[in-house]
């Protein structure tokens, strides 16, 4: 099966060459770089004329590993079907407007085989853009790569985590999608997300399934998996959707953070 764009148009453009401008745009400001290879990020999943900036931070940090071809992870919460559980979805590639990224098809098959709480159940796949989104920043950084999709209903993490850590090789890399605090004054917001923060550069997983984000449970199982692996987070970005919108009185926060290891160390 092929999983088709749901919100192209809409999230972000529908026409290629003004999607692939877009993202080099977006990429070619920011001027980062690290020494380390990055294993994870965090990264929003609004449309791009909020939270784009932010997230390309994250895929900036990706170019680190550009040079090879990876299975990426991707984590991302279920807004509009609920559901316990996660979901790899039935689908063997995901179509954007830059083309088609294929389903590393027989990791998701060792991944339904550990059982619960992993599923392949269609419906929390079909309208969610939380992973949706993140694939053209992915086509951009990567000329060759797979995906592993998991969307997140209610889950216990560290079961999650203690489950998934088994299936990951070393050029893996995981992708978190999820925004912060919703529809708080700025003032609010920046608070209550620094606070998130915070706790996210503690690797506390429990404390992340406490915190106001919409992908508490997939950040919290990489939370736990980089505690498990020694993976430092950092910050890279922060801001909200009041910098596109100029309306303060009700925002939504969003973070861009990566996750390595010291050079040296070892790890997955």
């Amino acid at each position: 099966m092929i999983r088709k764009p749901a919100v192209a148009g809409y999230f972000y453009p529908d026409d290629k060459e003004v999607l692939k401008d877009t993202l080099m745009e977006l990429l070619d400001s920011i001027g980062i770089s690290f020494d380390n290879p990055t294993k994870a990020v965090v990264a929003p999943h609004a449309g791009y004329i909020y939270s784009g900036k932010i997230a390309a931070y994250s895929f900036k940090s990706l170019q680190t590993t550009k040079d090879i071809s990876p299975d990426i992870f991707i984590f991302g919460p279920s807004h509009f079907f609920p559901f316990e559980g996660i979901s790899t979805g039935p689908f063997s590639e995901w179509i954007t407007p830059l083309g088609s990224v294929p389903v590393a098809l027989e990791r998701v098959e060792e991944i339904l085989n550990l059982g619960y709480p992993f599923m392949d159940i269609i419906e929390p796949t079909l309208r969610e853009h939380s992973i949706e989104v993140e694939l053209p920043f992915l086509q951009i950084i990567f000329k060759d790569f797979r995906i592993i999709p998991l969307t997140f209903g209610d889950v216990d993490p560290i079961l999650a985590a203690r489950k998934l850590i088994s299936t990951l090789k070393e050029d893996d890399i995981i992708v978190v999608s999820t925004d912060l605090s919703h529809y708080h004054p700025e003032e609010t917001a920046r608070r209550m997300d620094e606070e998130t923060l915070k706790i996210a550069l503690k690797n506390d997983a429990e404390g992340i399934l406490k915190r106001e984000a919409c992908g508490r449970y997939p950040w919290a199982t990489l939370t736990s998996l980089a505690g498990t692996l020694g993976w430092k987070p950092e910050i890279l970005a922060y801001g909200t959707s009041a910098e596109t919108s100029g309306d303060s009185s009700s925002v939504v926060g969003y973070a861009s953070l990566r996750y390595s290891y010291d050079i040296g160390d070892s790890g997955v």
